[in-house]
């Protein structure tokens, strides 16, 4: 379980991120997903992440410390509507620049909202993921709002979408921020790949 949780830094370009050798672990989304929820939810929190009923409030690069052992990134969300496209375009290029080049970056976190049919825009970002070697696992978010048939019904539905992509579709978990779903299965696959990070960094 997280115990600490304390923002770091802020930045508009991945060159500025924090040089560190701590693990990271990015959650990214498409606009309100629910990610800053997430955020909270995960570490025990209702303050560090900003939650806003505002499309694209997260518009930098968000570093936080977990426990002093590594390193939370809260990207901006892709597909906002009402962004301009040059805000788009320096989004996307922050974005993109983040997930090639940050080489302690352990895995990064799709967020799905649950109660959706399969999003093109989901589905074209994660094909982008996979062919520039970004390892992703899907959370689905918001799993409150619907039935437990009808949330299950939708994550094989995304995941059909995926078999047509790969072999094997991504990891995923199940979440609700509200009800604390999923909380202790994602924080332990966390910890696995600290844990990896940290053996094989002695």
């Amino acid at each position: 379980m997280i115990k600490k949780a304390t923002f770091l830094v802020s930045n508009s370009d991945f060159k500025n991120c924090p040089a560190t050798s701590k693990p990271e672990v990015a959650l990214i989304g498409r606009s309100n997903v629910g990610k800053s929820s997430l955020i909270n939810m995960l570490t025990n929190n209702k303050s560090l992440a900003k939650t806003s009923g505002t499309p694209g409030k997260t518009q930098l690069i968000n570093h936080f410390d977990i426990d002093d052992k590594w390193l939370m990134v809260d990207l901006p969300g892709y597909g906002f509507a009402k962004a301009s496209k040059t805000l788009k375009k320096d989004w996307d290029q922050m974005i993109r620049g983040y997930l090639t080049h940050r080489e302690n970056l352990q895995v990064t976190f799709v967020l799905i909202d649950s109660r959706l049919e399969p999003q093109k825009i989901d589905l074209e970002f994660i094909l982008w993921c996979a062919q520039n070697e970004v390892a992703v696992v899907l959370i689905f978010t918001k799993s409150d709002k619907l039935s437990n048939s009808k949330v299950k019904q939708n994550v094989n539905k995304f995941l059909k979408e995926m078999e047509k992509m790969f072999e094997e579709p991504p990891l995923y978990f199940i979440s609700s921020a509200e009800k604390g779903r999923g909380k202790e299965e994602i924080i332990g696959f966390i910890e696995e790949l600290v844990e990896e990070f940290e053996q094989e960094s002695r």
